[in-house]
């Protein structure tokens, strides 16, 4: 299953992002919150924002897999993914304001979600069209 792979390395990056949450907790002596910390504040902020995102977009993701699409739809799919969370965390990880990879990572993730449901929607209903089209055209030849 493709999607195993994707999610495999977007828990690799998640996890990645927590180890640096806890690194400044540790050096900064922050056991919980952010303290005030600026760094902290932004290293929760990036992982967090994984979070945020990654379960929704990997569960339509594991759906369109199992729907039948092209696996090289669902890589191509996947890798955008995994390449959008990776811009977006090393664009907010930089600096707190705009950057160009937050811009680039938050936008490719929402055009991404939003190809995504669209095609785990059309997914979902074809059958029902298709299914109710052949049945007006045998309808038509049974003479109905």
């Amino acid at each position: 299953m493709i999607t195993l792979l994707y999610a495999g390395l977007c828990t690799l990056l998640v996890l990645a992002l927590a180890f640096r949450v806890i690194a400044r907790r540790l050096s900064a002596k922050i056991g919980i919150g952010d303290g005030g910390d600026h760094i902290l504040q932004r290293r929760i902020r990036v992982h967090a924002n994984a979070v945020e995102y990654l379960p929704l977009a990997l569960i339509l993701l594991g759906g369109m897999e199992l729907n039948g699409y092209p696996n090289a739809v669902i890589h191509g799919f996947g890798a955008t993914l995994l390449l959008s969370r990776i811009l977006h965390a090393w664009g907010l990880s930089r600096i707190s304001g705009a950057s160009p990879g937050r811009f680039v990572g938050t936008l490719l993730t929402l055009l991404l979600m939003i190809a995504m449901a669209l095609f785990a929607v059309a997914g979902f209903v074809a059958p029902y069209l298709a299914s109710d089209a052949e049945a007006e055209a045998a309808s038509i030849y049974e003479g109905g």
